[in-house]
């Protein structure tokens, strides 16, 4: 078996019981959104950043342009490298003069600050023991001078942006009963909303939980009852998102049971789907726009949309379309939408890159692979950055009409498998290889 990328444990007795707010949240319910827009969590950084895990608005796109459309025989120039990183997989979050992840150095798992200019580690904070294999997870999210951080043990810390200081600290297993649906360990990006920070335990009575964003006080946790058998008790492997579906915020994610969204005013369940569910690794990051969730697993799962409307006080989550994994399943790559089109790599340990039509599931064009293994997807300027496990970048233009190769090239640092996903940020391109973060010029001259 693959190790997954966002990527055993006791399974639970199955989730029942009401979401438990320990506090008053502050944040009322939302009036219906667009439907032509994705709701947007509130992190505030500068435009051109890219201040957490896929990206400013946890889409997998950049609001980039001026970018290359086309790259030479060797690829875009490599501007440096950086070393010190420790061992993992996690990607780079970009915020002004520094980059951010997180490794295993001298045993210890470390959130990391890299300065742009010097090339050179700022800082480093220690986050709790490393993990047994293959490293740090988790791309940190940075928001108004804090960086929010989480080990594969399960060490949840927020640290100052500038000194890597320590602000507060929580553990998933020992404050929350937490557990992981299988054996790889913690692999998701802390999820800033307002004054929240939200994360997923995958307790039974806390599966996912709402964490005052500068003290560590515990808002709300939310325990998601039973609403299937498809999977493992457990947090999967996945990051939330926010959805206004139905008409109201809330919190979405795959987790070890399926997909599921939890109120973000109190953490009540709301709804859940288990189709695209396995009993091994559930990874991608769900996709949200309007009342619209698309949702995938490897393993054999598939994949599906589904609707979400109003019911009640709460929401009901209705299949649109189910795809087979013959006809796309996304094993740890993920995927993006970009405007009525969803663009990734197909298939278990594979990436074949794909164009899915949104709303109704029809595959617009399918190729057979450019390089090896599995493809994780990033979006900027009207193409496609798929890096697969292989080692090689490539660059696709973003059209449902056929597919169209723009530029391939091999990353020149590649000591493990090559699973970090692409970065994109004030017209550079920063790939992560274990110890040493890349960073290449995508800009037109």
């Amino acid at each position: 078996m693959t190790e997954p990328m966002h990527p055993m444990t006791t399974p639970m007795q199955p989730m029942t019981g009401p979401a438990q707010p320990v506090t008053t949240p502050t944040q009322p319910v939302t009036a219906p959104s667009d439907p032509a827009k994705p709701a947007k969590p509130a992190a505030a950084t500068a435009a051109r950043d890219w201040p957490q895990w896929q990206g400013p608005n946890r889409d997998r796109t950049s609001p980039e342009t001026g970018l290359l459309a086309e790259w030479p025989n060797d690829g875009p120039p490599l501007l440096w490298k950086a070393t010190g990183l420790g061992k993992g997989l996690a990607s780079a979050a970009i915020v002004g003069n520094r980059a951010y992840t997180m490794g295993d150095r001298d045993g210890q798992a470390a959130v990391i600050a890299v300065n742009l200019t010097t090339h050179k580690v700022a800082w480093t904070a220690s986050v709790g023991k490393e993990w047994k294999d293959k490293g740090e997870r988790c791309t940190p999210t940075v928001d108004r001078g804090l960086v929010y951080a989480l080990s594969a043990n399960g060490d949840l810390v927020c640290v100052d942006a500038v000194k890597g200081s320590e602000v507060w600290r929580k553990s998933m297993s020992r404050d929350f009963g937490g557990q992981m649906m299988s054996m790889w360990g913690y692999c998701e990006s802390p999820l800033v909303d307002g004054e929240k920070l939200i994360c997923t335990p995958g307790a039974k009575a806390a599966m996912i939980v709402a964490l005052d964003k500068k003290t560590g006080r515990l808002i709300w946790k939310s325990a998601v009852p039973s609403f299937g058998q498809r999977g493992k008790d457990g947090a999967g492997y996945a990051s939330c998102v926010v959805s206004e579906g139905g008409g109201i915020r809330q919190y979405v994610t795959l987790m070890g049971r399926g997909l599921v969204g939890v109120a973000a005013f109190d953490g009540r369940f709301l709804w859940g789907y288990d189709r695209v569910a396995n009993d091994t690794a559930n990874i991608p990051t769900p996709v949200v726009r309007g009342d619209y969730v698309f949702g995938s697993a490897g393993y054999g799962a598939g994949a599906a949309l589904l609707k979400l409307t109003a019911s009640g006080d709460s929401v009901k989550a209705q299949e649109v379309y189910f795809l087979d994994s013959k006809t796309f399943q996304n094993h740890h790559g993920g995927f993006v939408l970009v405007g009525d089109y969803l663009y990734g790599g197909h298939g278990h340990t594979a990436g074949a890159p794909v164009c899915i039509e949104f709303l109704t599931g029809k595959v617009m064009w399918r190729v057979g692979q450019p390089a090896g293994g599995s493809a994780a997807v990033a979006y900027a300027d009207g193409h496609l950055y798929f890096r697969y496990e292989s080692g090689s970048m490539v660059l696709i233009e973003a059209t449902p009409e056929g597919y169209r190769q723009k530029g391939m090239f091999t990353i020149p640092v590649k000591t493990v498998e090559s699973w970090p996903h692409p970065s994109i940020a004030a017209g550079r391109l920063y790939l992560r290889d274990n110890d040493t973060l890349m960073c290449f010029d995508i800009k037109k001259k």
